[in-house]
């Protein structure tokens, strides 16, 4: 099981930077998820691992070896691309057994192998079609399989459940994970998905503009984000602004409006501008509690075990609560509410260089 390193990779396209000083470190043997909204440069940093790209600047280390220039068939990559690169010609078990093929493979272990495969992907019925014959999620979990058996110690998935049916890919999510701890790889998976990044990676890295902004476990992730931006993109979050009052034992904020607001301690000084995050879950609403400040309820969207709520503040500003769902018929629109959190799930951040819109901004 390899280690994999980037190292200050820098690539362009001309005037496009799909990486701008990357640093990633992959540990031997983990489940790691890049994940970053479209043209953060997820895909090009796989292209750049497994060889298919030269980075303009930086270098590539596979178990602390500089393997920059290296070919890509001395890697022991495997590249799961978003086109499938299904041979055409090849009946679903050939596409699958390819990579076992090539390296000679006893016929046991290729059967093993192969029955274990189309099981996964659910194809076991299906294993003489040609490419041409399946849907174009079938043609993706046969990709997702031959990736899975080729005997390479990387795999490197992009976005690889994404053409699947919403009860597949769910399940999938664990069992592609269970699958590749037990092969024993190292794998690094590109999704914009946040919750399949969530219940697959051991560690989360999110990007931007070419370069990674944070990585953690996923509870770190969600719990503890670093910038306005990944409290937003791991879970939406509520955010206001204002000057800080005090930073201990609660962070205060006091809105342009002169409403006092509370987050966790932070080291922000006393009359700087700070912002507070509050993830749309930990956002409660009361109709007879006191809050932070009341807001009128907009309209109440049924997600089967929450309620999405939308709300107007007194200042003309939206922002919305998740509740559980069997609150419904107790919250409607039109109501007026108090809004309140816990000081503990309230996330205070300096003021971004930009401004907090152009932080919030999702390419």
């Amino acid at each position: 099981m390899p280690s994999v390193r980037l190292v200050g990779i820098r690539k362009s396209f001309g005037s496009i930077r799909a990486a701008d000083g990357l640093d990633l470190e992959v540990r031997d043997g983990e489940y790691l998820c890049i994940l970053g909204p479209t043209g953060a440069g997820k895909t090009t940093a796989l292209r750049i691992i497994c060889g298919l790209l030269a980075p303009d600047e930086g270098r590539v280390l596979l178990n602390d070896k500089d393997c920059t220039g290296m070919e890509v068939e001395d890697r022991k990559a495997a590249l799961l691309s978003q086109s499938y690169a299904l041979f055409p010609q090849l009946t679903v078990e050939e596409n699958i057994m390819f990579g076992l093929d090539i390296r000679g493979a006893e016929e046991e272990l290729k059967e093993q192998v192969l029955i274990s495969m189309l099981d996964l992907v659910r194809l076991s019925g299906r294993s003489d079609a040609l490419p041409a014959e399946l849907s174009g999620g079938m043609q993706q979990r046969v990709a997702l399989a031959r990736a899975l058996a080729s005997g390479a110690d990387l795999l490197l998935l992009d976005e690889p459940l994404r053409a699947l049916d919403a009860r597949l890919r769910i399940s999938l999510r664990k069992e592609v994970r269970s699958l590749v701890k037990s092969l024993s790889m190292t794998a690094i998976h590109v999704t914009h998905d946040q919750d399949e990044a969530l219940v697959m990676a051991d560690r989360v890295a999110i990007i931007r503009d070419g370069r990674i902004l944070q990585i953690g476990t996923p509870k770190e992730i969600w719990d503890e984000p670093v910038t306005p931006f990944v409290a937003n993109f791991v879970g939406q979050s509520n955010f206001f602004s204002g000057e800080v009052v005090e930073s201990s034992p609660y962070t205060v904020l006091r809105t342009g409006e002169g409403t006092l607001l509370k987050g966790r301690p932070s080291d922000l000084e006393r009359g700087t501008e700070g912002v507070l995050g509050v993830k749309i879950g930990n956002t409660d609403l009361s109709l007879d509690r006191p809050g932070f400040f009341p807001a009128r309820v907009e309209r109440v969207i049924f997600e089967g075990r929450n309620l999405h709520v939308d709300l107007m503040m007194d200042q003309g500003k939206r922002i919305s609560s998740k509740i559980p769902s069997w609150r419904k018929g107790k919250v409607v629109a039109g109501d007026r509410v108090n809004v309140v959190w816990e000081e503990t799930k309230g996330t205070v951040f300096a003021m971004p260089p930009g401004g907090l819109e152009q932080e919030l901004r999702v390419e």
